[in-house]
């Protein structure tokens, strides 16, 4: 297996430069302009250099590609969408269109759906008709989770590697040789990517690389946690921890400020941590922490009791609650937690002093 990631690796490294030539012959290039970190006029297609590196070496590799099919379809609806809309700019509905019709190819040809669950003292509850909605609203937030923290150069590559070695690694514990092998080939094609990407970066995997990324992860933490547990479930969701809290608190953020969902703004969890004083460096830097942090929780999960889980899971919502006020990644006056310490806080204070004096 590691030797296919290395090749994997050197092909993705022989890819990139070639890529990134055609990307400016095509017009594939994102200019600077005001919510952008970079200055200088960029090539968007890495994404096509990591899709080409880890599907040539799909085919090469010794794993059973039997039901391959609606995958790779489903890999080149995503894929062409993401190039166009790199190219020219894609409406959101357009961009949509394109990442649901490859959701539909691996639900619905594929097969590849989360089919039931088991919550605790209820049992198992079947999905049925709505394992297909179900599975389609899944794949679509983990693709569109990753396009909206790529922000920044090395980051969503980053985040998305900590991601995928995260879920070979279960897989590897699980024993499903098939996904570990699948997830340590797209790690190869990352790495390479962000030996062009960290900062400053030469090329961005553009929307053809986070929507390929976020499918790939989507698929596989489908095909290696469906028919599971609640807590089972929620290993997918801490694995991406970052884009997935980016992403929610993004969704509050706009509806708090009476926003379109889909509105760009300049608060999100990477640009609030620039505006705290971090370099880009630094703030990729600290999220890629962060991502690891949330993936070693995830394993502690996997391996926890019931009980130990539901404790584990609160202290991290608690975590993420101070981080998210300390950042201001809702908005600078959104204070709750810290509000009600204070208050508790003034309250004790009081209740001393009233003390005090009666003492006397």
């Amino acid at each position: 297996m590691s030797v296919w990631t290395v090749l994997t690796f050197i092909l993705g490294l022989l890819l990139m430069p070639l890529i990134r030539k055609l990307a400016f012959l095509i017009g594939a290039v994102d200019m600077p302009r005001e919510r952008h970190a970079h200055t200088k006029p960029t090539a968007t297609l890495g994404g096509l250099a990591i899709f080409l590196s880890f599907t040539i070496m799909a085919f090469l590799a010794p794993i059973d590609r039997s039901n391959a099919l609606p995958l790779f379809v489903g890999m080149l609806i995503i894929v062409g969408t993401g190039v166009i809309d790199d190219i020219k700019e894609l409406s959101p509905k357009l961009k949509l269109a394109g990442q649901m019709l490859a959701a539909l190819c691996v639900t619905i040809w594929g097969g590849i759906m989360v089919h039931h669950i088991y919550l605790p003292f209820l049992g198992r509850i079947e999905f049925g008709y709505f394992a297909i909605p179900i599975s389609i609203f899944w794949i679509l937030a983990i693709v569109n989770a990753i396009n909206l923290i790529d922000g920044l150069d090395g980051l969503a590559g980053g985040v998305s590697t900590i991601a995928l070695m995260t879920i070979g690694g279960m897989a590897l514990l699980l024993g499903n040789m098939g996904s570990a092998f699948t997830a340590f080939l797209l790690v190869g094609a990352l790495l390479a990517f962000l030996v062009f990407n960290f900062p400053p970066a030469s090329v961005f995997m553009g929307d053809t690389g986070a929507m390929f990324i976020g499918f790939m992860i989507a698929i596989l933490s489908l095909m290696e946690f469906k028919n599971v547990t609640l807590i089972s479930l929620l290993i997918p969701i801490i694995i991406l921890g970052v884009p997935f809290t980016d992403t929610f608190f993004a969704i509050i953020r706009r509806l708090k400020q009476k926003t379109s969902i889909s509105t760009a703004d300049r608060s999100h969890i990477h640009h609030r941590l620039l505006a705290l004083g971090l370099s880009n460096r630094q703030t990729v830097l600290l999220l890629y922490v962060i991502a690891a942090l949330f993936s070693g929780i995830s394993f502690l999960l996997y391996f926890s009791t019931t009980w130990g889980s539901i404790i584990l899971i609160v202290v991290l919502l608690l975590l993420i609650e101070v981080a998210v006020e300390f950042i201001g990644l809702i908005d600078e006056s959104y204070h709750p937690l810290f509000n009600l310490y204070t208050g508790i806080s003034r309250t004790r204070r009081k209740l001393y002093l009233i003390i005090s004096k009666k003492s006397r």
